[in-house]
């Protein structure tokens, strides 16, 4: 089972609540604590982040984020804030003057949940392995 840990700067003149809800967006069964100027979130289910990126038809490049920031058992990313807070997912590479939501999963088996996450795909149509 993977951990999903999810981490947003909420500054002073933004409103926590969207913030709250820009996580809750992507993952709806996280635990959301606000610690020192940030929200902090943690989740085990990727599933409406799974349904996101195929509405969104962004898998290939979801397999390619996860990829790119995968050091073991661990991979990282970040996503814009504020289209999150819309119910989409737009990934950045830096961090944005407003902050970015920072998303780390940690999984015993990384590759097999990539591939059940953001599968290959050709023409894009997943690729059963």
């Amino acid at each position: 089972m993977p951990l999903i840990s999810i981490n947003a700067p909420c500054l002073p003149t933004e409103d926590a609540g969207k913030v709250r809800k820009a996580i809750l967006n992507l993952f709806p069964d996280s635990l959301i604590e606000e610690k020192n100027g940030s929200i902090e979130a943690k989740t085990v289910s990727l599933v409406r982040f799974k349904e996101l990126i195929r509405t969104n038809r962004i898998i290939d490049a979801t397999r390619r984020i996860l990829m790119h920031g995968k050091q073991g058992n661990v991979t990282s990313f970040m996503v814009n804030k504020q289209v999150a807070f819309i119910g989409k997912v737009s990934y950045v590479e830096e961090k944005l003057p407003l902050g970015s939501i920072e998303v780390t999963i940690e999984d015993d088996d990384l590759d097999h949940l990539i591939d059940e996450v953001a599968p290959v795909t050709v023409n894009g149509e997943e690729v059963m392995s």
